[in-house]
């Protein structure tokens, strides 16, 4: 095993002379910037669960500039169940899925990133560019359609990895789950940072008329530079706004999510962002506060000091204010709003906003009436 060699910018080392940061983990040394370029993580840490932390260190021959660009490889599975169920109480669907792993659009905030060291994958670098595709999830949704047992209520999709991610434009998974959702009338809320969902609009009109979709569109920032170096692969702030605004023209009900909302970062644009969705047709809004789980602190610490070392410490300061001074705290009820005087004052002034822009408190209910469960599906039929 090599040993890990933390290599700190001054910035980094600053802060962890004043007490504000945390130590980096072995293993998270920058990957230069030529061969990340378009990627939000800094660095391509090994999995928790490996035995042994790798890192590329200089040979003296100048070995690492002869390393290739991180760039997008798929590979695929075939699962074997597509729904996942859960039985979180702070959140209000108990079904979901994801018809990816890994997410090309590289957010680097996002929650989902620990997930990859599940597969022997960095939540770094890895999550962004080693994806998987579930090319079957059309065939095994509609055999766990077809179950006698199978009792229907709306599924979520896009809650751990975006379903309009750039692959789906080759893959088109997310739309065949679509197909097979609208034959079997199946309530579905869907969740995304991207414009492509525009493409679906065919089918999710249909199934909008007849009370079974909505949309969220998730906002993060209005600032196309600050998107670009956060959500380096995602639509634009604009295009969303689009998406928002196309989506209420056919009839399919839409709704802006301020997420996530990082203290001394985004914060200051709730109000704004919020505004511009409402006046686009926005008719529910939601948000959450930054979460950060496992390897996903260091992958944001340093994507904070490479972009905003200025606002380091302000922001670990304020993020702390809101978890009782730690980094994350994931108990349920508390890890989507956070607690203490900050987080509170970030939840009052949601609150005030969309009442003074005119956002209804109503969320908008889908159908489960209507579901038809599909002949077959490769469910073995009664003889009689």
């Amino acid at each position: 095993m090599i040993p890990a060699v933390s290599a700190l910018s001054s910035g980094l080392a600053s802060a962890l002379a004043s007490g504000s940061a945390p130590a980096p983990s072995a293993g998270d040394e920058k990957v230069a910037p030529a061969r990340r370029r378009g990627r939000a993580a800094s660095a391509n840490a090994s999995g928790r669960y490996e035995p042994l932390a790798r890192v590329d260190l200089d040979d003296g021959w100048g070995s690492l500039e002869q390393l290739p660009p991180f760039v997008t490889h798929v590979a695929h599975e075939k699962p074997k169940k597509i729904i996942t169920r859960n039985d979180s109480p702070d959140i209000a669907f108990d079904r979901s899925i994801n018809p990816y792993r890994g997410c090309e659009h590289g957010c680097v905030y996002c929650f989902a990133r620990p997930t990859h060291a599940y597969l022997g994958l960095s939540p770094g670098l890895d999550f962004e560019s080693r994806l998987f595709v579930k090319d079957n999830a059309a065939e095994v949704l509609r055999r766990e359609f077809s179950s006698p047992n199978y009792q229907p209520k709306t599924i979520a999709i896009g809650t751990n990895t975006d379903p309009y991610q750039p692959i789906e434009r080759e893959h088109g998974v997310m739309r065949s789950i679509l197909e097979v959702l609208a034959e079997a009338n199946h309530p579905v809320a869907i969740v995304t940072k991207s414009a492509l969902v525009l493409r679906d609009l065919d089918i999710l009109g249909s199934m909008a008329a007849k009370g079974l979709a909505k949309v969220a569109l998730s906002v993060t920032t209005l600032d196309r530079q600050l998107a670009r170096a956060m959500e380096p692969r995602a639509s634009t702030p604009q295009r969303r706004l689009e998406a928002i605004e196309k989506l209420n023209a056919a009839g399919v009900p839409a709704a802006v999510m301020v997420a996530p909302v990082i203290p001394g970062v985004n914060d200051h644009e709730i109000e704004t962002i919020l505004t511009r969705a409402h006046a686009l047709g926005a008719s529910e809004a939601f948000y959450i506060l930054l979460r950060l789980p496992l390897e996903t602190q260091d992958i944001f610490f340093n994507w904070l000091l490479e972009n905003f070392p200025d606002k380091y410490r302000k922001v670990m300061a304020l993020l702390r204010s809101t978890r009782e001074g730690k980094i994350y705290d994931a108990s349920w009820g508390k890890r989507m709003t956070g607690t203490g005087p900050y987080a509170w004052m970030i939840g009052r002034r949601f609150e005030l906003a969309c009442e003074k822009i005119g956002f209804g408190k109503q969320k908008t209910k889908l159908r489960t009436d209507l579901f038809a469960r599909p002949a077959g599906g490769g469910v073995q039929l009664s003889l009689f």
